[in-house]
């Protein structure tokens, strides 16, 4: 059973930066395709960005386009997501999940993930 481990959220203000990890405790995040996604308050869960199992392979959803940038280090067992240029509406909780293995294609439909982390909160206020 993969288990992740989200870090890194905090406060930060308008254009300020934040990057946040997702690890897996106990276990491997090598050969899982992991996809961040986020829910604000109110709304439902969206899905920002997806990694492919060796980094070959990124996407992100426009309204994050050119500010995030999703990567990975498998030799320390933990994908990052780089948030640049951040704004009020950026303000959510941040999960990683990761598709069952084997299942590279990347994604950001939540429906298609097997393995959740508890998420991070994330509040970009001045």
């Amino acid at each position: 059973q993969l288990q992740l481990v989200e870090s890194g959220g905090g406060s930060v203000q308008p254009g300020g930066s934040l990057r946040l990890s997702c690890a897996a405790s106990r276990s491997t995040v090598l050969g899982y395709t992991i996809g961040w996604f986020r829910q604000a308050p109110g709304k439902e869960r969206e899905g920002i960005s997806c990694i492919s199992p060796l980094g070959a392979t990124t996407n992100y959803v426009d309204s994050v386009k050119g500010r995030f940038t999703a990567s990975r280090d498998n030799a320390k067992n933990t994908v990052y997501l780089q948030m640049n240029s951040l704004k009020p509406e950026d303000t959510a909780v941040y999960f990683c999940a990761a598709r069952a293995r084997g299942n590279h294609r990347c994604t950001l439909n939540p429906d298609a993930m097997g393995y959740w982390g508890n998420g991070t909160l994330v509040t970009v206020s001045s």
